[in-house]
């Protein structure tokens, strides 16, 4: 069979499709491999500038992905539209082309930029399809020096056995690439879902303390100051430090989470700085800490003041100096980090007790921000419980319709020890128990239904209970049949005249519950 090569330059051109199946053969990294053969192709068969380009998803842009003797800033600028200069046409006609001098093609763009002027006049180019199930997917362009036209032909035969090659290998990855993209995408949009659940303005609650809380975190937010949240246990601290970092210039960055008081103590010094392999009984690898792994972000540091005297030394020392050293380590490491710390302890007496370092403090409570406790808010429980009857009435496929006045009126009067958290499970509590589509007073936890957090006097406990429970049946039915006392009659098998007498008994007027 002659060769398809019949010049002397036959014998070399074999041998590089000798060596790019080999290559082929024995790389799995797609890029990797294409950079061999192109190197290959340029080094070994006087060739320059190799490049392939892939077609684009939404198939109308084609532009270079991998090139040998192109700098990154000269790929990036190799893009063109379908039919747009010499790759666009080849792309768009399935041929390939020569151009037996690119300084006199008008089609031939340069809009790497990579050729001097002085080079066109003496410099070929050729660009091939690649074909997959006759669709083209890329293409294969090499520059090489003129010599006559019968050598240009025996480069395009030599680049379209090579487009053949790796047509597999291009079509899998422009899949991979089409997978990138999604994910790429996919990642802006819940970052920019996280942006805007945690703006400001998005804190749940109109009081006066929550406004405030607001306008602090949208003030110091774009800066990289360091913010202490301070608060009682279940106030939202966690919430707050969200809305501090995905409102930041740090927003696309890490986001690392510290819960220092559910860590060992053996382990937070590890944890937070990492530590090299053989530091310590156990540390078969190395492992960067939390800090490096926040680095250009954002870490939340929760529960600061539970830090031992020694954790806090080194703390100290990445808050004054931007680095962290690892157990075991030779040396520090540079870290560029934003800190948002929280406690619920009064800092202020442990400074003065000695058990946290003054200097530290000081380091960390740059702009503090204090998270008002339930009971000094209580103008926002009803718009929480709402939010939180409607979560967990979607997380339980159940259908919720509201919360009855007298459960509402338990909610008020119930001082909070733990905040907003005791709130949420005492919501998703009452969700599970509903089987009507409302929360009553029956379903809160008993400790909202005693008589300290009613406002229910002691004596002659049991007649009240049963008369606060009669009373919230009956302003139900009263609702839910909009004052129609006929209706509401019929909900609870009873007659008008004795719906009539027990609402006149507990001073329950209908007209005040039409809505």
């Amino acid at each position: 069979m002659p060769s398809p090569f019949p010049t002397s330059n036959a014998q070399q051109q074999i041998s590089a499709l000798h060596d790019i199946g080999q290559i082929l053969g024995s790389t799995t990294q797609f890029v990797d491999a294409l950079n061999s053969i192109l190197k290959l192709m340029c080094d070994q068969l006087d060739m320059s500038l190799g490049t392939v380009s892939l077609l684009s998803q939404q198939e109308t842009q084609v532009a270079i992905d991998v090139a040998y003797g192109l700098s990154a800033s000269e790929i990036e600028r190799g893009s063109y539209k379908v039919g747009e200069g010499i790759t666009g046409k080849v792309v768009e006609s399935g041929k390939a082309v020569i151009v037996p001098r690119i300084s006199s093609e008008p089609l031939f763009l340069n809009r790497t930029g990579a050729r001097e002027s002085s080079e066109k006049e003496q410099i070929s180019f050729i660009c091939v399809p690649i074909l997959l199930q006759q669709k083209v997917v890329g293409t294969v362009s090499v520059d090489t020096p003129y010599e006559n036209d019968l050598r240009l032909q025996e480069t395009v035969r030599l680049l379209t056995i090579v487009a053949v090659m790796i047509g597999q290998s291009v079509a899998a990855r422009q899949r991979a690439r089409a997978e990138q993209d999604q994910l790429r995408n996919e990642n802006q949009r819940l970052k920019k879902e996280l942006q805007d659940r945690f703006h400001p303005t998005n804190l749940i609650g109109n009081s006066r303390p929550m406004q405030e809380v607001g306008e602090l975190i949208g003030q110091v937010a774009p800066s990289d100051a360091t913010v202490m949240l301070r608060g009682e246990s279940g106030t939202g601290k966690e919430l707050v430090a969200d809305s501090l970092h995905y409102n930041s210039l740090r927003a696309n960055k890490p986001f690392v989470k510290v819960h220092i008081a559910a860590l060992p103590e053996t382990l937070i010094e590890s944890e937070l700085f990492g530590h090299e392999r053989g530091a310590y009984t156990g540390a078969s690898t190395s492992k960067a800490g939390r800090f490096e792994r926040a680095d250009g972000g954002t870490i939340f540091l929760d529960e600061i003041g539970e830090l031992s005297p020694t954790v806090q030394v080194k703390l100290l020392r990445v808050l004054q100096n931007r680095e962290v050293e690892r157990l075991g380590g030779k040396g520090p490491i540079d870290v560029d980090v934003r800190i948002v710390a929280a406690t619920h302890v009064d800092l202020e007496k442990a400074v003065e007790g000695g058990t946290f370092r003054a200097d530290l403090f000081y380091r960390l409570n740059v702009f503090p921000v204090f998270i008002p406790p339930l009971r000094e808010r209580k103008s926002d429980i009803v718009q929480l419980a709402d939010h939180f009857l409607e979560k967990y009435a979607n997380h339980h496929n159940k259908e919720l319709r509201r919360i009855s006045t007298p459960a509402i009126d338990m909610m008020m009067s119930y001082h909070w020890p733990g905040n907003v958290r005791e709130l949420e499970n005492c919501m998703e509590r009452a969700v599970i128990l509903s089987a009507d589509g409302v929360i009553h007073g029956h379903h809160l936890p008993p400790s909202l239904q005693t008589a300290d957090a009613t406002g229910t006097p002691v004596a002659g406990s049991f007649e009240v209970l049963m008369q606060a429970y009669e009373r919230e049946i009956l302003i139900e039915a009263v609702k839910d049949s909009r004052g129609n006392m006929a209706k509401a009659s019929r909900l609870l098998g009873t007659t008008t005249r004795i719906l009539s007498y027990r609402l006149q008994k507990l001073d329950i007027d209908p007209k005040q519950h039409k809505s």
